[in-house]
């Protein structure tokens, strides 16, 4: 396996945690009311995610980002701050998140080779559902949060910031 891919595994591992702990986070302050079930049921979509990383993680002997504890504290914080804000912020958050994550994956698919069919596979299947957040997320409002434009601006550069620092930390 390539250094490559390695990197690839990296870093989708660390953004499954991260979207993880988002929705944790949103579900600490939201999970009693209406968007409950509909934050319940896209978190146990990410932990699916995050738990076919670990095993990538394991089989291939990938050592895992070292900022998993940072990404740890500032998913939950990212999440429970726009969900503190309402639920349209916290639908936005999921549409930045999703929508940087659907680009990223599109990316890595179209790098990999017909070596990595499998692999290939997996981050297709999974960028699928992370539209499927964010059609969500727009379906329930992101668009109406307080400064959209703004908030998913700020969340995208974060995003992208914690992809780069993945790959590599």
């Amino acid at each position: 396996m390539n250094e490559t891919t390695k990197r690839y595994i990296r870093v989708d591992h660390a953004g499954e945690y991260g979207a993880e702990r988002i929705y944790a986070g949103q579900l600490a302050v939201l999970g009693r009311g209406p968007k409950g079930d509909l934050l319940r049921h896209m978190l146990e979509q990410e932990t699916v995610h995050k738990e076919k990383f670990e095993q990538l993680i394991a089989e291939r002997g990938v050592r895992p980002t070292a900022m998993l504890p940072l990404w740890h504290v500032a998913g939950f914080a990212l999440g429970a701050l726009t969900a503190a804000m309402g639920e349209k912020a916290a639908m936005a958050c999921t549409v930045a998140v999703e929508e940087t994550i659907d680009a990223h994956y599109a990316a890595q698919r179209d790098a990999l080779g017909p070596d990595e069919a499998g692999l290939k596979g997996t981050i297709e299947a999974f960028r699928l559902e992370e539209l499927e957040h964010r059609d969500t997320g727009l379906a329930h409002g992101a668009e109406q949060a307080p400064a959209y434009r703004l908030l998913t601006g700020l969340i995208r550069f974060g995003c992208k910031a914690a992809i780069r620092i993945s790959e590599t930390v």
